[in-house]
């Protein structure tokens, strides 16, 4: 009887685990599918200045967060942050920084989208997760393996292939996984919950919104409360189309191995590249064939590097070169 209720106990332990992951794989995913799409919804305002978007998007993000937490009641957490703040300018400092950071990555990726760059886009995400490794190093003094190393190395390769021939340094894609790439540190070291965090971070930049768009207004150049309606409600729902995939991610993240959101954030920029060739013809030329295989080469590498047959492979590829020498 004992031995029949510890198995059922357990068994009540794999499913409850079972459904967590599934439940974190989904949201973690979903989150990456609605990022991938949202350049279809920057397209349908692209008769907005980037800007007054930009504008939009954090003000309405800002008011949706704070209707959020009053809906699940989360005022106590955002006082004790308050608390934490007062008594750490360098908090404060690193918030302003970040809520900067996403503001720049934002108005980029608008601009970007409604100005026929979406691959270069899908690029810059593609980069982002190097980047971040980078960071890792430079900030946390992360170790990287062989395998890493050449990732590395082959997608600086595809970067310098763009560069050359386009004569210019691929500006939108590197601000982009640049910008994004120092947000995730300025979060890991904020540590903060993604909803209070970016409450934080809108209401920083929401008094300078709120006056480019009241400029805007007086010059007679504001598109918001225009007549046409359609447009009004989709710089609404900006605030919304902002945060849900990020809860989502903050949701799911939590639930699943990191590995396996490495693995899924690649979801995104294959939407987004994929909308930009297909749906909007972009050009996809042999330069671009080139730098996204490169790049794509060394996603795999790198997300291959943790695995038990590669780090075999460079302990014998050492103790060889440890014998030579």
């Amino acid at each position: 009887m004992i031995e029949k209720g510890i198995r059922i106990e357990v068994n009540k332990m794999n499913t409850t685990e079972e459904n967590t992951y599934k439940k974190g794989l989904f949201y973690t995913a979903f989150s990456y599918i609605l990022w991938g799409i949202l350049p279809l919804y920057w397209k349908m305002i692209n008769n907005v200045s980037p800007e007054e978007i930009l504008a939009h998007r954090i003000f309405w993000s800002f008011i949706f967060m704070i209707a959020l937490l009053t809906f699940t009641k989360e005022w106590k957490n955002v006082k004790d942050v308050s608390k934490r703040m007062i008594n750490n300018p360098g908090l404060i400092l690193l918030l302003v920084i970040s809520s900067l950071l996403i503001s720049i990555n934002w108005f980029v990726y608008i601009w970007s989208v409604n100005n026929d760059h979406l691959i270069e886009a899908s690029l810059g995400y593609y980069i982002n997760p190097l980047i971040s490794v980078l960071l890792g190093m430079l900030f946390f003094k992360e170790k990287l393996n062989l395998w890493q190393k050449l990732s590395f190395l082959i997608a600086a390769v595809g970067v310098l292939i763009m560069t050359y021939h386009y004569g210019q340094i691929p500006f939108v894609a590197v601000t982009l996984a640049l910008s994004f790439g120092l947000y995730g540190l300025t979060k890991k070291l904020t540590k903060l919950s993604s909803g209070i965090g970016l409450t934080f971070e809108t209401m920083a930049v929401t008094p300078i919104a709120i006056i480019y768009l009241i400029m805007l207004a007086t010059q007679g150049e504001l598109e918001f409360l225009s007549f046409h309606v359609p447009t009004n409600l989709l710089l609404i729902g900006a605030g919304i189309a902002t945060a849900v995939p990020l809860l989502l991610f903050a949701s799911g993240a939590q639930r699943i191995p990191l590995f396996m959101v490495g693995v899924l954030q690649y979801i995104a920029p294959t939407i987004t590249l994929i909308i930009g060739i297909v749906l909007y013809k972009e050009p996809f030329t042999k330069i671009e064939v080139m730098t996204f295989s490169c790049i794509w080469t060394s996603l795999l590498l790198f997300t291959l590097s943790n695995s038990r047959s590669f780090k075999k492979a460079e302990f014998k590829l050492k103790n060889r070169n440890s014998l030579e020498m």
